[in-house]
């Protein structure tokens, strides 16, 4: 495959990478890597939404009277609901990817080894991937600030009369940005690559990276397909990065279509 080492890229190659990872998934090589994201990814989402629950059924209680409660109850749950909705969408996706950050590496590193033929050591054997543990564990909590010094000004925007008409398509462009972020590190961690170069090689293909990020922000919103985004997004992300920004990508023996 010939590199393309220039312009911005396809947004369509972005969203057609994390379609490709949700196949790659699925191959026997690598299912077993799955399973762990996908048994944290569930039991997180679950707490999370119990916990929430809970806690505004409590503070309900507390606030109003029963009778009050029982006629309001049919309108303020559905209206709860699409606010944690909102909210797990965010901060879920983050909390998700911080607790199995170290596995997320492992899916990698075996999607980049199966692409490639396993014909490269991409990031050295499974003992040094795991003495990495806090590298990638320093490498979320980087990743989360430079999200949060941005996130925060951008949910001030919803507060400001006119510009609150353009904060929900900066806030998807933003969320969009942070997936890419988000995913690509895997890959791009298990090289060596530091975080201020994965942003600029990010950039350099900006449009394909924006491409892939809306991709994964659409998935999780689907019920069920959400809870496959994370492993999809690390083999769709490596994918990216082993056809699209890897610098020896074209020495790959094997064709990464399929």
């Amino acid at each position: 495959m010939s590199p393309a080492a220039s312009g911005l890229g396809n947004p369509l190659t972005g969203a057609a990478c994390l379609l490709r990872g949700f196949r790659l998934i699925t191959r026997p090589g690598l299912r077993r890597f799955v399973i762990i994201p996908l048994t944290i990814n569930t039991l997180l989402f679950a707490g999370l939404l119990y916990y929430l629950g809970d806690a505004f059924n409590g503070l309900l209680t507390w606030l109003l009277p029963g009778w009050l409660l029982d006629w309001l109850l049919w309108i303020v749950w559905p209206l709860f609901a699409l606010a944690a909705i909102c909210l797990l969408w965010f901060g879920f996706a983050l909390l998700a990817a911080l607790i199995a950050a170290p596995f997320n590496s492992l899916l990698a590193l075996a999607v980049e080894r199966e692409l490639r033929g396993h014909e490269e050591q991409a990031g050295g054997d499974w003992r040094g991937i795991l003495q990495e543990v806090g590298r990638t564990l320093w490498s979320e909590l980087r990743k989360l600030s430079y999200i949060l010094i941005r996130a925060l000004p951008l949910l001030l925007l919803f507060l400001v009369p006119g510009l609150n008409l353009a904060a929900p398509i900066l806030w998807f462009l933003f969320g969009a940005w942070m997936f890419s972020l988000e995913y690509a590190d895997y890959p791009m961690g298990n090289h060596g690559i530091l975080f201020p170069e994965q942003r600029r090689k990010l950039a350099d293909q900006r449009l394909l990276s924006l491409g892939f990020g809306a991709s994964v922000a659409l998935a999780l919103l689907v019920p069920i397909v959400n809870f496959l985004v994370m492993p999809a997004a690390v083999a769709g992300a490596t994918l990216m990065w082993v056809e699209r920004m890897d610098p020896e990508r074209s020495n790959s023996p094997m064709s990464i279509s399929n």
